[in-house]
């Protein structure tokens, strides 16, 4: 018996496995990400920081995880971030920085990156990498951006915007893996997984977690 525990609060990742055929449950790490960020050094490259926040979480729910447990144990962690002129964006802190933000991204191209850590908590052993995505902005205008920013929905998303939701129609399109824009690319998870010696295939046959 193998269980998925995906370290995020993030529904839109879980939505994902589930759609997949992954069944798993969640834990929310707890990790403070500004203070991790802080702690890398002045000026981190984008990949790099998604990819360390992505093994902090997946580490912090790992230590609550009994190795002990008969079931195989993978932890799985994700952190996703848009890199647009060189700058880090994750989730707006608030309206007016998400204002700011799309009369930024109109009409222009940004990437969104997400780390990726897989925890094989029997195995004592992890894999990880990070997806990137280009992603072509529309050109919504101001009322249209008025409008989105009202909903609320930029607020808890990194680089303020959706492409599976509310914010979708503001997207011309996307250069990569679509589901890594959504926040877990389903085909990175899946070469992690097999690199820890598990079919994707597989876990498609485990009925609870």
């Amino acid at each position: 018996m193998k269980r998925i525990i995906l370290a995020s609060a993030s529904s839109a990742r879980s939505r994902l496995l589930s759609a997949s055929g992954i069944a798993h449950s969640t834990l929310v790490s707890g990790v403070d990400e500004a203070a991790h960020v802080a702690s890398l050094g002045p000026s981190p490259l984008p990949t790099t920081v998604a990819l360390s926040l992505s093994q902090a979480k997946a580490q912090a729910v790992a230590q609550l995880m009994d190795a002990s447990d008969q079931r195989r144990t993978y932890v799985v962690g994700c952190d996703s971030l848009l890199e647009l002129d060189g700058q880090i964006f994750g989730k707006p802190a608030d309206l007016e920085e998400a204002a700011r933000r799309w009369q930024a991204m109109r009409g222009r191209t940004g990437t969104l990156h997400t780390g990726h850590t897989v925890i094989d908590i029997q195995g004592q052993v992890w894999v990880h990498d990070v997806a990137s995505t280009a992603v072509n902005f529309g050109t919504p205008d101001d009322d249209e951006v008025l409008n989105y920013l009202a909903t609320g929905e930029s607020l808890n998303v990194a680089g303020g915007f959706t492409l599976d939701a509310l914010s979708a129609p503001f997207i011309d399109s996307i250069v990569g893996d679509p589901s890594n824009v959504i926040g877990l690319s389903l085909p990175l998870l899946r070469r992690l997984m097999r690199e820890l010696g598990v079919r994707w295939t597989d876990l498609w046959t485990q009925a609870s977690v």
